[in-house]
């Protein structure tokens, strides 16, 4: 499941698509973009905070990968989500140099306020975040 355009979303759904899964696209009109061409099922919605709601809801795990704002803003949020308990333990895990900078300053914010942290787990190597995710979904 990704937001279902182009750029790192498409090459997702097309990594998945060339593999067999089903590939969900939570796209929103406001964009007027293209969809990735591999979607074999595509939500449309009308609103920014639609889209924010069915990517949260439809994760079994979150994978962030290197993005802009909006990528920022599904990470605040599932983040947030976890931690306020609003949503089931769900394991995110980040990959880049940028996600490391950001998740190492939040998680000194939060020890501060004696909320939980390590819930955020940051990858340099791709194979080791999948593994993670991977063994995380299957219980192990």
């Amino acid at each position: 499941c990704t937001g279902g355009f182009q750029g790192i979303m498409d090459a997702v759904s097309k990594g998945a698509f060339e593999n067999g899964a089903e590939t969900i696209g939570i796209t929103v009109d406001i964009y007027k973009a293209v969809p990735s061409r591999y979607l074999t099922k595509q939500i449309e919605c009308h609103t920014l905070f639609e889209r924010l709601k069915n990517l949260v809801d439809l994760g079994d795990a979150y994978v962030i990968l290197q993005g802009g704002t909006g990528t920022l803003l599904e990470f605040a949020l599932v983040w947030e989500y976890l931690n306020k308990g609003v949503i089931p333990p769900k394991p995110i895990a980040c990959h880049g140099q940028i996600w490391n900078q950001i998740v190492g300053t939040m998680e000194k914010q939060i020890e501060k306020e004696n909320r939980r942290k390590g819930l955020v787990i940051c990858f340099e190597d791709m194979e080791e975040l999948a593994g993670y995710i991977s063994r995380c979904l299957s219980g192990k």
